[in-house]
């Protein structure tokens, strides 16, 4: 019998990692996807929240910052595939701190060591573009000492990106001698739908975030870039949306896969990920 696949899935904060949970649990209840709830998962309160939310047609608050409750969900696919998909709740400012602060908390240890495969959400939209360090000419630098400036400069979102997957590497003390097979890695480009584009998700990703998808392709031996719009359109905290509270969530968002098309199976990019070999 083949291991089991152990899925973590990491995204900073406001890349809408509790709306997919929220809907993917809803896909779940209604047992209208690819996957499965294969025993009892833990912790689902952020989630159940969040879909009371959107059964009202609204969105969810986010998570604290300070916030970490791991749930972990038995799935399984229809070919008897079987995993563990886990969820760090966390405030998603962990994240950044965890880069700028080079400190990994204990409780990102164990679970980064025994996943088999990464799921990483991005929200394209609202990433900095904005000049960096890594992108500046050092005369730039040069100059600003030379006129007495004092001004700081802070790794770009891109480059923070990079350096959060470097340190998970080191944590999961994987050697980069060769392109990796394990743990394997799959990014889901979230809000989709905001992005109004109809390019492929890898040719978006390779444009806008050249030197992660650089990174990514140099360390990986096969990693997925998939579009993700788990709500389909945006929606407010406050104003109902009265088209999603009477057909139900569940109506509501789709993927593009690799190959560019579009699908409403939201639990598609994580039954994928199951159907790689361990």
């Amino acid at each position: 019998m083949a291991s089991q696949h152990t899925i973590l899935l990491v995204g900073e904060s406001n890349v809408g990692k509790t709306h997919y949970g929220a809907q993917l649990l809803k896909r779940l209840m209604v047992k209208a996807c690819a996957l499965k709830m294969s025993g009892a998962p833990t912790n689902l309160e952020a989630f159940t929240a969040a879909l009371s939310c959107l059964t009202e047609g609204k969105s969810t608050d986010h998570t604290p910052a300070n916030t970490y409750v791991e749930s972990v969900w038995p799935i399984s696919d229809d070919a008897g595939r079987h995993a563990e998909l886990v969820w760090p709740d966390y405030g998603g400012e962990q994240i950044r701190n965890l880069v700028m602060q080079r400190r990994i908390p204990s409780a990102w240890r164990d679970r980064v060591l025994d996943a088999t495969d990464w799921v990483m959400l991005i929200r394209l939209h609202s990433l900095r573009s904005e000049d960096d360090l890594f992108s500046r000419p050092l005369q730039s630098f040069a100059a600003t000492e030379l006129h007495g400036g004092t001004a700081e400069y802070e790794p770009s979102d891109q480059a923070r990106t990079v350096e959060l997957l470097q340190m998970l590497l080191y944590l999961a003390q994987c050697h980069l001698d060769r392109p990796l097979r394990k743990p394997r890695l799959t990014i889901l480009l979230s809000c989709w739908d905001e992005l109004e584009t109809t390019e492929l998700p890898v040719d978006l990703l390779a444009s806008r975030l050249p030197m992660l998808w650089s990174f990514v392709h140099s360390n990986w031996t096969s990693p997925k870039v998939i579009g993700l719009s788990a709500l389909e359109r945006a929606l407010s905290k406050t104003d109902a949306d009265r088209e999603y509270a009477i057909r139900g969530p569940e109506e509501f968002g789709y993927v593009v896969l690799p190959n560019g098309e579009k699908n409403t199976d939201i639990t598609l990019p994580i039954q994928r990920v199951m159907a790689n070999g361990v």
